[in-house]
């Protein structure tokens, strides 16, 4: 078992050295949004002597700075890996920005695919400076086959789902949690990727298990969540129309057995990302994935959380009301209008 580190105690630099941006560097964006008083800069050679906030439009008072040398004034004891490729591999050019962190006696962050504790030579370095390389993709060892266990929890299990990847699932997932516990629930929220694994500290990211035990993967998320508490809201990846990734998608709702869904949506896009084909409506994509539950555990898509990065507020509301007309559920965008909408429904499943 790899050794892990808590975020919420370092002092973090996140490398997105030529890629830092909403779309370009996500994993950098969502340490921003919820690490804000840990992560001390952003390196980022094109955007140099901005504020954070200018690329993004959160994390005022950031520096983005041009190299690891500028930011070590900070004094970070971590450097995070701030962006998530497709293929999930270490560009050329950072290598040796990594070796000079640990020699920095930087912690090293990684949700890549490449996995840094398997690489030799920055395994030695690390070992020589007393540095853990915490790659957060990295499965545990030994999972099983799923076997329907988490059918059996005390705790109500939210899943939530959605029409493509990159529409809000991770961000709509915390956000439920955060409003649920501000309410006294006993919530928890149940990471299954990297970056969510980044901001919470635990988790198992899906994408790198054997597809045999994906589903078992989701289950001992499930189990592991119930053993303190009631209320869980479980990280969805992908979806059952995209061509990539649908494998995942069916892997957690059955392995999580979730009691209700949250469906998660861009109203703006009306493509798979990186294909042309087009999305079916959402009444049809809602239908898809409660006709899937239903075998194996029968659960209803309560609510739906729109991601309106892109539209204007006065454009957000609108597309909220036709979503909640054309679905007969409630809907609403976490960020711009906040998760009550939501965890009202969550608690009536709840209760």
């Amino acid at each position: 078992m790899q050794k892990q580190l808590n975020p919420n105690s370092q002092k973090i630099v996140i490398l997105a050295e030529g890629s830092f941006g909403v779309l370009e560097s996500k994993t950098a964006t969502v340490l921003v949004r919820y690490l804000p008083k840990n992560v001390v800069a952003v390196i980022d050679s094109n955007n140099a002597g901005k504020d954070v906030s200018e690329v993004i439009g959160i994390g005022e008072g950031i520096p983005v700075v041009s190299n690891l040398a500028s930011a070590m004034q900070y004094q970070p004891t971590m450097l995070a890996i701030g962006i998530a490729p497709p293929g999930g591999e270490l560009p050329k050019p950072w290598y040796s920005i990594l070796c000079m962190a640990i020699r920095n006696g930087l912690h090293i962050m990684s949700g890549l695919h490449y996995f840094l504790s398997d690489d030799a030579e920055l395994s030695e370095l690390a070992a020589d400076h007393d540095v853990v390389l915490w790659d957060a993709r990295k499965p545990p060892e030994n999972l099983p086959v799923a076997t329907c266990k988490a059918a059996n929890v005390d705790a109500t299990v939210i899943l939530t789902v959605g029409s493509d990847c990159r529409v809000g699932k991770m961000l709509s997932g915390i956000e439920v949690t955060h409003e649920a516990k501000n309410r006294g629930l006993n919530a928890e929220f149940c990471p299954t990727g990297q970056n969510g694994i980044m901001v919470w500290g635990w988790g198992i990211a899906i994408d790198a298990v054997i597809s045999d035990f994906t589903a078992g993967a989701a289950e001992q998320i499930v189990l592991e969540g119930a053993k303190n508490h009631d209320l869980l809201i479980v990280e969805g990846q992908g979806s059952l129309v995209h061509p990539g990734y649908s494998g995942v998608t069916l892997s957690l709702l059955h392995g999580s057995m979730p009691d209700a869904m949250i469906f998660c949506h861009q109203p703006s896009r009306k493509k798979v990302a990186r294909y042309t084909i087009p999305l079916p409506s959402l009444s049809e994509m809602i239908a898809h994935y409660e006709m899937l539950t239903a075998p194996i555990k029968p659960a209803k898509v309560i609510g739906l959380a729109l991601n309106c990065f892109d539209l204007t507020e006065k454009e957000a509301n609108e597309a909220i009301a036709a979503v909640e007309e054309e679905t007969g559920l409630p809907a609403t965008d976490v960020v711009k209008f906040g998760a009550e909408k939501l965890v009202d429904v969550v608690q009536k499943t709840h209760q």
